[in-house]
């Protein structure tokens, strides 16, 4: 077996931690997602440290971005390497990371669960990782955890920084991969870092998993996204708008790039809900980027796009508060977020500022005409004198950020 060569420094996350933990030990598999870079591994080796620390089990850990790794290539490997390197007399602690570069890892997880004394964890950088046949004959025998980047008080945390305006600003420029911690935040050393972690997540991620030919649209598509986020879309719009760019493409080929983009946690897709008919539309989505700072080191970061970088980190703060987030339709109005969790749900309007009365009665009016029970919340970027209006909360994107 490989010796384990732990970082120097692992920052705590216990907010993934602490979803982990009551499964620890148990014969159950445990899964963390996410996009590249945002963290899995050392979450990972802070659950390794844990066992470790309770003495309950070996460790047994496989990363297949190592070479030590490359022998591994399909499930009989996968499944031969563990059952040879597992304890022989008692519990064994199994973590496998990136396994979606293992072929068919599906049978080979499956056939490992039969063995009492194996304890599974694995990470992988695709949405649908255990999807399809995978999750069929798994169902039930695992738990997945999407992992983000940073939220704003983690970034705090790893920055050793206090909130305020400043450092909010950093937070929405840069965005929150932990690695910048390492790095000072200055804008062309990080953006360099952020573009070669795009490069690589494209390339491998997207280009290769998928043997994507027609790279020039891929990037094109991305740059669009870029810089329209939170804009309502259909595939036939985009695909207009690149032909008018002399990029052909049609709409059914935008679909499926754009799944790829979702499929590798580049871009986040978000549904569009009626309210007065409780459907779903089948057309006109919003796209939101996991990480701000990748979004803005592919179009570049400008103060006059202050409002698409409010709304997309409201939008990924509520996933990283495990919300399940559609955006509201009522008759002609536009309800910027439905976050539903555990049978609530909680309705918010993002506005960058509200010094204006037409925005104030459009931002309140527009929630006002929900006509039910729940919380309803306008958050701004700064600070709404007297905090309500007609009953209807207001808080700004650092207060909420902070919740």
């Amino acid at each position: 077996m490989t010796a384990i060569l732990y970082p120097e420094q692992i920052q705590a996350r216990n907010h993934y931690i602490d979803r982990v933990r009551p499964f620890v030990g148990q014969n159950i598999i445990k899964v963390l997602t996410g996009q590249r870079r945002v963290g899995k591994s050392y979450l990972l080796f802070q659950i390794m440290q844990e066992i470790e620390k309770s003495a309950t089990a070996q460790i047994l850990y496989i990363n297949k971005e190592d070479l030590a790794f490359s022998f591994l290539k399909t499930a009989e490997d996968l499944h031969r390497y563990v059952v040879e390197n597992k304890s022989k007399t008692g519990k064994t602690a199994v973590f496998i990371d990136e396994i979606q570069d293992i072929e068919n890892f599906g049978s080979a997880l499956r056939s490992l669960l039969l063995h009492p004394y194996l304890d599974l964890y694995c990470t992988g950088s695709n949405a649908n990782l255990l999807s399809g046949d995978i999750a069929g004959y798994l169902s039930g025998r695992y738990i997945e955890i999407v992992v983000y980047s940073l939220s704003y008080t983690e970034f705090l945390d790893f920055h050793h920084l206090e909130s305020n305006s400043q450092n909010l600003d950093k937070y929405i420029k840069y965005g929150g991969l932990p690695y910048l911690k390492h790095l000072p935040l200055e804008e062309n050393i990080v953006f360099e870092y952020l573009k070669n972690i795009y490069a690589t997540i494209v390339y491998r991620d997207i280009i290769n998993r998928f043997a994507v030919r027609n790279t020039p649209f891929l990037e094109q598509l991305v740059l669009f996204l870029a810089g329209n986020t939170g804009s309502i879309f259909s595939s036939k719009k985009i695909s207009d708008f690149l032909k008018s760019q002399q990029v052909k493409m049609l709409p059914k080929q935008v679909q499926t790039y754009i799944s790829y983009l979702t499929n590798a946690f580049l871009i986040h897709k978000v549904v569009r809900y009626d309210l007065i008919g409780k459907r779903v539309f089948e057309f006109g989505d919003k796209y939101y980027f996991e990480n701000l700072g990748i979004r803005n080191g592919i179009c570049g970061y400008r103060l006059e796009d202050r409002g698409k970088l409010l709304e997309n980190a409201v939008y990924n703060h509520l996933l990283f508060k495990g919300y399940k987030v559609s955006v509201g339709k009522l008759d002609q109005l536009e309800i910027d977020f439905i976050a539903q969790k555990g049978g609530e749900t909680h309705y918010f309007q993002v506005a960058l500022t509200l010094n204006a009365p037409k925005t104030i009665e459009r931002e309140f009016g527009n929630l006002a005409a929900i006509k039910d029970n729940y919380p309803k919340t306008v958050i701004t970027f700064d600070a709404f004198s007297g905090n309500t209006y007609g009953g209807i909360n207001a808080i700004s994107l650092e207060e909420f950020l902070l919740s």
